[in-house]
């Protein structure tokens, strides 16, 4: 690419710097530099040497040429970005809130080279008969491990080095003795880290589409070869055979020359997704995720930028895997909230995938048995195109399930954490040699609070959310607050409904729940998942490996086991405490209950043998819970897009949420009144809604106190103009560029 001019965005945090710097290019680098590389570039008054990134190459000079700085050097093993890179990085930048630079590092590659892994051959220069004869005098000798290593290359003409030192035990001063007498040779090639487990093999078994899977494979390959591009939605009850689809679109794409990026919400998915793939597609698969080491992400993305792989697996970091000829993304189980990023920029891989497919003329295909109710919603509105699986693939019946009202429990004098019909259906099933899965529903817990007896909650009377416990960090008095408004009052010690005692928070943990088991089934064999037992990179694949290998009779834990996995051999699963997530304190406290308690079902009865799952709530009339139990979607889309649209709540609208940090407290809050009071300014023409400012969830994070508010408006592009003029006032404030941020249509409170 040509041009006297480069548009550089500087590669700084601690500058109030967030826009392209126009350098002059100079005569020994024209014709070299590229767009996305990284150089070298004198800044500020010192003329400091620091690195930025080319986001523009042009003739036309927007200063003085005179005035314009020169380039200094292209940084030597610098990762280059792409231009549809720099074109998302940017997209992110305003569609989100964050610093070019934030934007960036999300969508580069990789942050820096590391060292290339080298592959070393040894070859006998001799024939066959001169190699076994010189083992023969070697022997002679007694240098055995001459001996042994010419025996072998008289047998076979190569051999790894790593084999050779390794199980030959030769060491390398004898391998370098016997190159130098000219009877072997050391062939060297650069390799690529594996990031595939060892024990994978290629079937090439395809299973036979159904007449349903085959329709929607057809329609979709049929647009994609037409030149239409566009999302889709498939709405697939749980064993309906999503995955199957998946890969017939796949290989559609890749026979059309195009790639295809494969994201799944958690890493405890990668193995089991990883399997299947690789069966199908061979060395033409890689993943990535953070559990890799930077070496071997290094690796693929240099694989992937090569055109070495036509499939990347992973979480929402694998969307950015530098792909020249991506056809197609698949977000599978799209719903979850994993694929918002909650470090800035804030970004939600669903929106982000949908601007990349536009950018690279690609699909997006989004999958889920329990279908986020933005993307439903936009189905419904036709928008995008939906199709729907009714139908388990192997023809079982979808597990019968049982709602158990803890309040009962708790009035008939049963104080376990085990319900009583889940406590027979676990010793039922350790008869039968079947298998169990018992989930502990912490996810969105926020110290909401419920009476024991009535199965009553504090709720804020402006906001129809949970109120949350806090205890005052100065002097230890317990309140409840609500995180959107700030309304509060002091903590209750009786239920006002009933007026019962029994109010108070829920704990549980999975540790407890597995003494627990350990106590009451001795001869259970139990396994746990979660983040403790989850912290070593292959740990995930051993956990599952063993429980789907029959290893273990009851695998307890959190959301992460409820996610896509098949295993034939259970037939039961509990779900603990329903009511954990039913009251997390934010607007999607029920879609991710139904969500969670509809997947977590569907791990039942997978196989041919009958499941039941047993469902523990203290809200047993609740819409989220009913409709989970019946596995009726449709049903609990129609409740909760009306509860949204009376709120004025995501989808029908948007909100912005707006989170403030200082180390100083009255800074923070006078910060925060100031743009919440800016953004109450510009809402009067709009007609947008502030909510707010108030104190954040956790009002204080290692010595950084945190001010919230919310802005909500039925037009997204109000609430991005909104964040312009915020950041713009940031920026005149000179307050630290990382002290304010956006979060769209957020997944989690504050």
């Amino acid at each position: 690419m040509t041009g006297r001019f480069a548009n550089i965005i500087v590669d700084i945090s601690h500058e109030k710097v967030d826009r392209p710097f126009q350098y002059r290019i100079p005569d020994a680098l024209v014709g070299k530099l590229e767009v996305g590389m990284a150089v070298m570039i004198p800044f500020g008054l010192g003329n400091k040497r620091i690195r930025g990134y080319v986001m523009e190459i042009t003739d036309r000079n927007d200063y003085d040429e005179d005035k314009l700085k020169m380039v200094d050097s292209i940084v030597e093993g610098g990762v280059s970005a792409q231009g549809d890179s720099l074109r998302l990085a940017w997209w992110i930048r305003e569609n989100y809130g964050s610093t070019m630079i934030a934007a960036l590092k999300t969508v580069l590659p990789v942050k820096k080279k590391v060292k290339p892994v080298v592959r070393k051959t040894i070859v006998r220069k001799t024939d066959s008969a001169t190699a076994k004869m010189k083992a023969q005098e070697f022997e002679s000798k007694h240098q055995v491990a001459k001996a042994r290593l010419m025996q072998e290359l008289s047998v076979q003409p190569a051999l790894p080095q790593s084999l050779v030192t390794g199980k030959l035990n030769v060491t390398t001063q004898t391998i370098q003795a016997l190159e130098k007498a000219g009877l072997v040779e050391i062939h060297t090639e650069d390799a690529y880290r594996s990031a595939l487990p060892g024990n994978l093999t290629v079937s090439g078994v395809k299973k036979p589409l159904s007449e349903n899977q085959r329709r929607i494979v057809d329609s979709i390959a049929a647009d994609f070869a037409e030149g239409i591009r566009q999302t889709y939605l498939i709405h697939g009850v749980t064993g309906s055979g999503k995955t199957e689809v998946y890969m017939g679109l796949i290989e559609q794409i890749i026979a059309q020359g195009r790639q295809a990026i494969m994201l799944i919400p958690e890493i405890a998915l990668t193995y089991q997704t990883l399997v299947r793939f690789y069966q199908r597609f061979g060395e033409r698969v890689s993943v990535m995720n953070s559990r890799l080491s930077l070496g071997e992400r290094s690796d693929q993305y240099e694989r992937a930028a090569r055109g070495d792989i036509d499939i990347m697996i992973g979480p929402r970091s694998a969307l950015f895997a530098p792909f020249e000829r991506l056809g197609l993304v698949i977000m599978d189980e799209e719903h979850e909230g994993s694929y918002k990023s909650e470090s800035m920029p804030k970004y939600h891989a669903r929106e982000v995938a949908g601007a990349l497919c536009h950018m690279k003329d690609a699909s997006l295909v989004l999958g889920s048995a329990t279908p986020s109710i933005e993307s439903y919603y936009r189905a419904k509105k036709g928008e995008i195109k939906m199709f729907t699986l009714h139908e388990r693939l192997a023809g079982g019946q979808l597990p019968k399930v049982y709602v158990e009202d803890l309040r009962s429990e708790l009035k008939n004098g049963n104080r376990s954490v085990f319900s009583r019909r889940l406590y027979s259906l676990i010793e039922d099933r350790l008869k039968k040699h079947e298998q169990t899965m018992l989930f502990i529903n912490r996810r969105g817990y926020a110290g909401f609070v419920s009476c024991r007896a009535c199965g009553h909650v504090m709720k804020c009377p402006h906001c129809d959310v949970s109120l949350s416990e806090h205890t005052d960090r100065y002097q230890r008095v317990s309140r409840l607050i609500c995180h959107y408004c700030g309304y509060e009052m002091p903590r209750v010690t009786a239920c006002p409904k009933c007026g019962s005692k029994y109010i108070l928070g829920f704990r549980a943990g999975t540790q407890q729940i597995e003494e627990l088991l350990h106590r009451e089934f001795p001869a259970a064999r139990v396994l746990r998942m979660d983040a403790d037992t989850t912290k070593s990179k292959d740990s995930y694949g051993q956990i599952l490996s063993q429980f789907a290998d029959g290893e273990a009779d009851i695998l307890v834990g959190t959301q992460m086991i409820v996610k896509g996995h098949d295993f034939a051999k259970v037939t039961l699963v509990g779900i603990l405490a329903a009511d954990m997530s039913l009251h997390a304190g934010d607007y999607r406290a029920g879609e991710r209950t139904f969500q969670l308690l509809t997947q977590a079902a569907g791990r039942a009865g997978r196989g041919v043998l009958p499941g039941e799952v047993v469902i523990q709530t203290y809200q047993p009339q609740h819409y989220a819970v009913v409709y989970a139990a019946s596995q009726d979607y449709e049903g609990f889309y129609r409740e909760e897009i009306s509860y949204r649209d009376l709120m004025g709540y995501p989808p029908v609208a948007h909100m912005m949420a707006v989170l403030v940090l200082a180390d100083d407290e009255q800074t923070g809050a006078a910060r925060t009144k100031e743009l919440a009071g800016q953004a109450k300014e510009l809402s009067c023409g709009s007609r947008a809604v502030i909510i707010g400012p108030t104190e954040a969830l956790i009002g204080k994070i290692n010595d950084i106190f945190r001010f919230v508010f919310y802005v909500k408006h039925r037009e997204y592009k109000v609430l991005t103009g909104i964040k312009d003029t915020l950041e713009h006032t940031i920026y005149l404030k000179q307050w630290p560029a990382d002290s304010v941020q956006f979060d769209f249509d957020p997944m989690n409170h504050y």
